[in-house]
């Protein structure tokens, strides 16, 4: 068998075993997984959504070839007191936001976790406002409480 690199034999499985680890290590996409990489650098902590508290209100500019001022809020978050961006979905949704105020957030679904469409830097959206649904405010269907 001569050329062959691969260890042959009755027992040679252990370093077959090994090397198959040693080439899988190389796909991107397995050595993430296996090593939580992606967990590690994430704000909400492999959760589906996350608690915080409106920091300040901004105005992002929509990258090319929109042009818009998309309104976002900076929340930090309960958990682990990270800050993050988090994206207002709907007309008029930033009336219905101040400040101190506690949000429930989720991801937008961008690609591999990076940020999503004309959003420069933006991973996340809001959801919830005190408590309420945000669709439900922007419907008119309930009213914010006073905290």
């Amino acid at each position: 068998m001569p050329g062959s690199k691969s260890p042959k034999g009755l027992f040679a499985a252990r370093k077959l075993k090994l090397k198959r680890k040693k080439f899988r290590m190389s796909d991107i996409h397995y050595k993430r997984r296996v090593l939580g990489i992606a967990k590690k650098a994430d704000p909400l902590e492999g959760a589906p959504m996350a608690r915080g508290i409106v920091i300040e209100k901004v105005g992002i500019e929509s990258r090319q070839p929109n042009s818009a001022v998309r309104k976002c809020v900076r929340v930090q978050l309960i958990k682990n007191g990270k800050q993050v961006t988090a994206f207002l979905p709907g007309d008029g949704a930033l009336k219905f936001v101040d400040e101190h105020d506690e949000v429930i957030i989720e991801r937008i679904g961008g690609p591999e976790g990076r940020a999503y469409g004309d959003l420069p830097g933006v991973r996340f959206r809001v959801i919830k406002v005190n408590g309420v649904s945000l669709k439900a405010l922007l419907q008119g269907k309930k009213q914010k409480p006073v905290r």
